[in-house]
């Protein structure tokens, strides 16, 4: 009345038994890249701000809603001298380069950035010759007031 278990037929241990590959990934390998990754572009994040430094003043202004993927930014720095973007360019050669960067569209949205101890007549200088050239979404970039 014993009955056997086994079911080889007859065959014992493993030499009749074939053999199964592991279908399980191994997950730690991706984990660790994604990990590292991640902390490349938090360290790079930062980096990628306007990077030109201009001690901008505070304002009770509501913030503007992004329209464009690119504005451009003009930054007006303490000493007088005019960036666009992190470019360095001369004030007789804004508009023409604005121009051109914009293909004369007027209703590309433009930033500007003045340095808060720049007299005002030179920031007002700069927003009347961008307005002159044809420009009508000028906005002036302040810091939030606490």
């Amino acid at each position: 009345m014993g009955a056997s278990l086994s079911s080889g037929g007859g065959r014992s241990g493993r030499r009749g038994r074939s053999y199964r590959k592991m279908s399980d990934i191994n997950v730690t390998p991706f984990v660790d890249v994604m990990l590292v990754l991640l902390i490349v572009f938090m360290v790079t994040a930062p980096l990628l701000t306007a990077g030109v430094p201009v001690d901008l003043p505070k304002s009770e202004a509501k913030q503007i809603a992004e329209e464009d993927n690119k504005p451009l930014e003009i930054s007006v720095m303490k000493d007088g001298k005019i960036f666009i973007g992190e470019t360095e360019v001369e004030r007789d050669r804004l508009i023409p380069l604005l121009s051109s960067m914009t293909n004369n569209d007027p209703d590309r949205r433009i930033f500007i950035r003045g340095d808060q101890g720049l007299p005002y007549g030179d920031v007002m200088d700069v927003i009347g010759s961008v307005n002159k050239a044809g420009f009508r979404k000028v906005a002036l970039i302040s810091n939030p007031s606490k």
